[in-house]
């Protein structure tokens, strides 16, 4: 191998390696989208696929808390589809970049988890409260994170600008669902009980 094959992708490791995490170009309220013009840090898109980065982040806690291994894998799934629906959602031209990844296999496969947790769980009688296990509560967090991550892509969709892909609205809303079932799981694994939602006295 030559000096100049070493050297050239070390050169383009350094660069990225190196880059500043700090721009200042942010300073002023607006942000890059990929691939596309600025926008101010509160437009629609920034909303939408900040919320989807925002229950990443929140699964990443479910896991820490101690998830157990098919959990773990399950949910280390979903951040990874998550990603790509945050950068499908980052560029107003999605095609041009070929980042619409998400598509009706991954919602199917959702699905089918739902129905293979589903069957562990007694039938549910009563509404329930978010709750219970460390891990469970955490899903609860990211089940309610979920839905208004699916609120804010729900909004950039019906922008006459926006071409938003409705297996990405399908998924979140399929996904919120499988979070409920999920942290039900997660306490019946740890013997917690769930609590169930009791209607406050009238005064």
């Amino acid at each position: 191998m030559t000096r100049q094959a070493i050297e050239e992708p070390m050169a383009e490791l350094n660069t990225w390696y190196f880059m500043k995490i700090y721009t200042r170009t942010g300073d002023s309220g607006s942000t890059g989208l990929f691939g596309g013009p600025r926008v101010a840090k509160d437009d629609a898109r920034i909303e939408a696929y900040g919320t989807v980065d925002e229950l990443n982040a929140t699964l990443g806690v479910a896991r820490a808390d101690g998830s157990d291994p098919q959990l773990n894998e399950h949910l280390s799934i979903v951040q990874h589809e998550l990603f790509s629906i945050g950068a499908e959602l980052a560029s107003p031209d999605p095609d041009a970049h070929q980042l619409r990844i998400i598509n009706d296999r991954h919602i199917a496969r959702l699905e089918q988890w739902i129905d293979q947790y589903e069957a562990e769980l007694p039938p549910l009688k009563n509404f329930i409260l978010p709750a219970g296990d460390p891990a469970a509560a955490s899903l609860h967090l990211a089940r309610a994170v979920c839905r208004r991550a699916e609120r804010r892509v729900v909004t950039l969709a019906n922008r006459p600008d926006a071409t938003i892909s409705e297996d990405l609205v399908v998924y979140l809303n399929r996904l919120s669902d499988w979070l409920f079932v999920v942290s039900r799981v997660a306490n019946l694994r740890a013997s917690v009980p769930e609590v169930a939602w009791e209607r406050p006295e009238m005064s």
